[in-house]
């Protein structure tokens, strides 16, 4: 397990960084669920009540056609919360989802996260990355 892996719910990274980004890709998932426009909303709905985050804006869920390329369409969506925001872009005839949860909270529960998506979206196969986000941070206004 890697150091960013490992980080825990009660940690302190106030003096440390401005906040956390997890990037989540799942693989393998159900193609129902994943071209479920209503599904996508209510992720974007529920989520950040679950992580007790503040949401500054209704979710929007976007149609995203089909390029002619590597992306056979699916679904983008987003959520603006306090300072951050949530992401889901759904691939159905690919079984893949793309999502980002980032937060200037501390110690984001990686594996609550993990367990929602694979849950919601049917996803056999996950891979994440835990960015920390603004390490030079000031502790006071410059300004």
């Amino acid at each position: 397990m890697g150091k960013e892996e490992s980080i825990r719910a009660d940690t302190d990274f106030s003096s440390c960084h401005f906040g956390e980004h997890l990037t989540l890709d799942g693989y393998d998932g159900d193609a129902q669920k994943l071209n479920d426009k209503d599904l996508v909303h209510q992720c974007l709905e529920e989520l950040p009540d679950i992580l007790k985050m503040k949401k500054i804006c209704k979710p929007h869920v976007y149609p995203a056609p089909d390029n002619h390329m590597k992306d056979p369409g699916g679904w983008s969506g987003f959520v603006v919360i306090a300072a951050s925001h949530i992401s889901i872009h759904t691939f159905p005839k690919r079984g893949f989802l793309s999502a980002d949860v980032y937060t200037c909270k501390m110690g984001l529960d990686k594996g609550l996260i993990v367990d929602y998506f694979k849950t919601k979206f049917g996803l056999q196969n996950v891979a994440t990355n835990l960015l920390k986000r603004g390490t030079s941070y000031p502790a006071q206004d410059i300004y």
